[in-house]
C-alpha cells in the first residue's frame, strides 16, 4: 500500500513513517501544505492519505474536500492535534474514513489505517467518547420544552444569559434557572458546555423544526 502523509512539521512526518514501517507499505509520500497535498496526491494516487487538519497556507478540512472531489474514492484518515468533536463530525461529513487525533495512543493510527484500507471508518476511543456523549445530549433535547429550546436556540446565536433575558423580557434569574433545568435534563454540568453544545448542535434547527 502507498501512503501520503500530508503535515507540516516534519517531525510528526517522521514519527509516522516510523510507525507504519511494520505494514506492507510500498511507498511513503509527503507533503506540508495544500498545494503541495493536492499535488502528491494527483501524482502518487495514495492507497491512503494521512491528512492532519492545520497546515500552511490553509486548513486539512478544505485540502479534504479538495482530494474528495478529485477522488471520491479517497481513503483519508485525519491526524489531527485536536480530540475534537467539531473537527471529527466536519471531517466525517466531508467523506474521511478515519478521525484520529495525535494524543491518542500510537495504535489507534493503525487501526484507523486498516480500517481505511477495507473500506471502514473508524474514530479513536477518546473523540468517539465525545461523539457518543453528544448523541446521547442531542436524544436529550426531545425532552426540552419550547422556552427551554428558544433559549438554546439564543445561545446557539452567541448569546449571553442576559442578553437572551433582555430579549424574552424576562429577568435573568428565569433564564438562569431554566439553564439549570437544561443541563440536568441534557447531562451537563457548566453552564459553558451547555454554551458549547449549543453552538455545535445549533439548538435553534430543532426548534425551526417545530419542536
Amino acid at each position: 500500500m502507498n501512503i501520503l502523509i500530508v503535515d507540516d512539521h516534519k517531525v510528526v512526518r517522521d514519527g509516522i513513517r516510523r510507525l507504519v514501517e511494520d505494514l506492507a507499505i510500498t511507498g511513503i509520500f509527503e507533503a506540508e501544505s495544500p498545494s503541495e497535498a493536492l499535488a502528491e496526491f494527483r501524482k502518487r494516487r495514495p492507497d491512503i492519505t494521512i491528512l492532519d487538519i492545520n497546515l500552511k497556507n490553509g486548513s486539512g478540512l478544505d485540502v479534504l474536500r479538495r482530494l474528495r472531489a478529485d477522488d471520491p474514492k479517497a481513503k483519508i484518515v485525519i491526524f489531527s492535534m485536536y480530540s475534537d468533536l467539531v473537527y471529527a463530525v466536519s471531517a466525517r461529513r466531508e467523506g474521511a474514513l478515519g478521525y484520529v487525533s495525535k494524543s491518542a495512543p500510537s495504535d489507534e493510527l493503525l487501526i484507523a489505517l486498516e480500517k481505511a484500507m477495507a473500506g471502514e471508518s473508524y474514530v479513536d476511543s477518546e473523540t468517539a467518547a465525545l461523539m457518543s456523549e453528544h448523541t446521547t445530549r442531542e436524544t436529550g433535547v426531545s425532552d426540552l420544552t419550547r422556552r427551554e429550546l428558544q433559549i438554546l436556540h439564543m445561545l446557539g446565536e452567541g448569546k449571553s444569559l442576559s442578553e437572551i433575558a433582555d430579549g424574552l423580557g424576562v429577568a435573568y434569574k428565569t433564564v438562569a434557572n431554566t439553564s439549570t433545568r437544561m443541563k440536568e435534563k441534557l447531562g451537563i454540568e457548566r453552564t459553558s458546555d451547555l454554551v458549547r453544545f449549543a453552538l455545535e448542535t445549533k439548538g435553534g434547527r430543532m426548534l425551526e423544526a417545530g419542536h
